[in-house]
C-alpha cells in the first residue's frame, strides 16, 4: 500500500511540474518566423518572451494566422531558382506542426494573406497567385498574372481587390473582381465578364518593388522599390503612380503604414535599420538603427507598437516616440511576422 501511495505521489508531482512548465499560447500572440532556425516562435507581446517554438519547413519566409487565431500558415520559398511547393501548418493552441499543404505544380510560394477564412499565396516561379480553402483542404482558386517574381500579396474589400508586388517585372498589380448586378432578363454571356471574373491592371513602378501597403483609408498604395531607393505612390482610383519619393535605402524589404495612416515604416535589409516617413509631408523624419539588417514589419492593430525583424531578434518600436522600447530574442534570422487573436 505504501509503495502504491508513493507511486501516485510521484506521478502527481511529475504531472504538476509538466503542467507548470507548459505555457499556453496567449491571445493575442506575436508570431515570428526564424529562417535561420527553421522555426516559428510564439511570443507573448505583453512580456516579449517566447512561450513556444514549432518547426517550419525548408526556407520559410512569410507567416499568417487563420481568422480564428488557432492556426499559422508558413510559406516555404526555396528561392525563384529552386522553388519549393509547400505551406507549413502550425497548431498554435497545441504548439505543434501539422502536416504541410502540398501545392503540387505551384512552386516558390512566398507572400501570404488571410481574408474571410481563406489563405491567399503567391507562387513566384509559377507566376500565379492562389487560394487555399482550409474547410475543403484544397486549393480552390488560381489566377495567372504573367508577372515575374510576384512576391507579396494583400487582399482587401472582402476579397474583391487583390494587390501584389512583382519584383522583376517592376510592377504592382491590382486585381478587381467583377460583381455585376442581377439582370432581368438574364445577362447574355457575350455582353461582358461573368461573376467571378477579374480585371488585372499592372502598374509600372520603380525597380524591384517588394514591400508595399495599402493606406488605411484605401486610397493609395505605397511600394518600396528595393533596387533604386525610391517609393512609388499609387492612386487606387486611377491605378496610376502619382508620385515617386526619394527615400534612399540599400535594399528596401518591407513597407507598412501605421494604423492611423500617419507614418510609413520601411525596413532596409541591405542596411541596419528602419526608415520612418511622415505620410502627410511625404518626407523622411527618422532613421532608426536596429540590431542588424531589417526585414519583416508588423504594426500592432491598436497602433501602440511596431515590430521589426532585425539581426537575430525583433525590435519593438514606439510609434509615438519613434524609439526602440524593447527587444525579443526570437531566433536566428527572423523575417515574417504575424498577429494571432483567438476568437
Amino acid at each position: 500500500m505504501l509503495n502504491r501511495q508513493l507511486l501516485v505521489l510521484l506521478v502527481t508531482i511529475l504531472f504538476a511540474r509538466t503542467f507548470t512548465w507548459a505555457t499556453a499560447t496567449p491571445s493575442p500572440a506575436l508570431l515570428v518566423l526564424n529562417k535561420g532556425d527553421l522555426t516559428l516562435a510564439i511570443v507573448d507581446p505583453a512580456s516579449l518572451q517566447v512561450v513556444a517554438r514549432a518547426p517550419s519547413g525548408e526556407d520559410p519566409h512569410e507567416v499568417i494566422a487563420s481568422a480564428d487565431g488557432e492556426t499559422a500558415y508558413i510559406s516555404n520559398y526555396g528561392g525563384f531558382g529552386v522553388g519549393f511547393h509547400t505551406l507549413s501548418v502550425v497548431d498554435l493552441v497545441a504548439q505543434k506542426a501539422l502536416p504541410p499543404i502540398n501545392l503540387g505544380a505551384l512552386t516558390a510560394p512566398h507572400g501570404l494573406a488571410e481574408d474571410r477564412g481563406y489563405i491567399y499565396f503567391t507562387a513566384e516561379k509559377s507566376k500565379v497567385i492562389g487560394r487555399y480553402n482550409p474547410v475543403l483542404h484544397r486549393i480552390d482558386w488560381i489566377m495567372g498574372l504573367g508577372q515575374n517574381r510576384t512576391h507579396m500579396i494583400l487582399v482587401a474589400s472582402a476579397s474583391q481587390r487583390i494587390i501584389t508586388s512583382n519584383v522583376n517585372s517592376n510592377s504592382i498589380s491590382i486585381l478587381e473582381q467583377y460583381v455585376p448586378k442581377p439582370l432581368t432578363p438574364p445577362r447574355d454571356p457575350r455582353n461582358g465578364p461573368a461573376p467571378g471574373d477579374w480585371s488585372i491592371t499592372n502598374i509600372p513602378v520603380g525597380h524591384g518593388p517588394e514591400g508595399f501597403d495599402l493606406s488605411p483609408d484605401g486610397s493609395t498604395i505605397w511600394a518600396a522599390n528595393s533596387h533604386d531607393g525610391t517609393v512609388s505612390v499609387i492612386d487606387v482610383a486611377s491605378k496610376s503612380v502619382t508620385a515617386t519619393l526619394n527615400i534612399p535605402t540599400r535594399m528596401a524589404n518591407r513597407l507598412k503604414f501605421s494604423p492611423d495612416g500617419k507614418l510609413v515604416l520601411i525596413s532596409d535589409i541591405g542596411g541596419t535599420g528602419v526608415v520612418i516617413v511622415d505620410v502627410k509631408s511625404r518626407k523622411e523624419i527618422k532613421r532608426l538603427p536596429l540590431n542588424g539588417p531589417a526585414a519583416g514589419i508588423l504594426m500592432q492593430p491598436d497602433g501602440a507598437r511596431a515590430y521589426v525583424s532585425s539581426g537575430d531578434g525583433v525590435s519593438v518600436i514606439d510609434p509615438k516616440t519613434l524609439e526602440v522600447v524593447g527587444r525579443i530574442e526570437s531566433g536566428r534570422k527572423p523575417d515574417g511576422l504575424a498577429w494571432a487573436v483567438r476568437k
